[in-house]
């Protein structure tokens, strides 16, 4: 059982919750994820781990309410528990000094973007994030991406909060301006096939994460099958972050939408 010690309502189908689990907060690294259940017979969720404090013994998770079992997850207060919480899983992201770093997060997307900023930066890189969001509500933990980047850029659908216009059209303009020697990005599916097509016309070299695909976290059933530079790659054991100029987004997108 994993305690949660503290949650807090970004908007109002995405929470935070710090939960307990110090051996998953001393060895995760960027780009970990963990394997939720809310109870015994609950449904494997699937989490990145948006940030661990490893003397509190605590992870962050963000979790977009989506569903039955991501409900319930949501629905649970201080002092209540996770039936389990299983990890770290999954490749930790390839961090070096690249150089400047184009970080582009979508909607909740910017959860698991945030620890690849911070390790991204403490490597000695010059960090650039976007931010995108349909409305102001749906940008979160700003501050925290602030306090890791050199610069960070707000992008919204409505115009509510930063710049109006999407996740492209802010990466566009840092990419007009400078040179950009890696990018990454993170969010819906759609989202993030307009970034690789926007830094692949840019020759950028681009990452991008496919945690939305996951189901057991394993390699066992095989849902998370996804074409990458014209090979079968299972994103849960060899992801989840690929090369997104050689992703097949169009059929990540059919299969995503019809597990809908």
């Amino acid at each position: 059982m994993n305690k949660v010690v503290s949650k807090e309502q970004f908007s109002a189908n995405v929470t935070k919750l710090v939960v307990e689990a110090p051996l998953i907060a001393k060895s995760r690294r960027a780009g970990h994820f963990v394997i939720v259940r809310a109870g015994e017979k609950g449904e494997r969720i699937p989490l990145t781990i948006a940030d661990s404090d490893p003397k509190a013994g605590t992870i962050t998770l963000v979790i977009q309410s989506v569903g039955d079992s991501t409900r319930k997850i949501c629905a649970l207060e201080p002092g209540e528990c996770l039936h389990d919480v299983v990890g770290p899983l999954g490749q930790a992201t390839h961090i070096e000094k690249y150089g400047t770093v184009l970080c582009a997060g979508g909607g909740v997307g910017t959860a698991p973007l945030l620890p690849i900023i911070r390790a991204m930066k403490e490597a000695g890189n010059r960090v650039i994030s976007v931010l995108a969001g349909r409305t102001k509500d749906l940008i979160i933990l700003e501050d925290e991406v602030r306090a890791a980047s050199d610069e960070v850029i707000i992008m919204t659908d409505d115009g509510s909060y930063g710049n109006k216009g999407v996740v492209t059209v802010g990466m566009e303009e840092v990419l007009k301006r400078e040179h950009v020697d890696y990018c990454v990005t993170i969010g819906p599916a759609i989202m993030m096939k307009f970034c690789a097509l926007l830094t692949k016309k840019y020759e950028v070299p681009t990452e991008a994460s496919l945690n939305a695909i996951m189901v057991d976290g394993t390699g066992m059933c095989g849902a998370c099958r996804v074409t990458v530079g014209g090979k079968t790659r299972f994103v849960c054991v060899e992801g989840p972050e690929f090369n997104a100029h050689e992703i097949d987004f169009d059929e990540l997108m059919m299969r995503l939408k019809g597990a809908q």
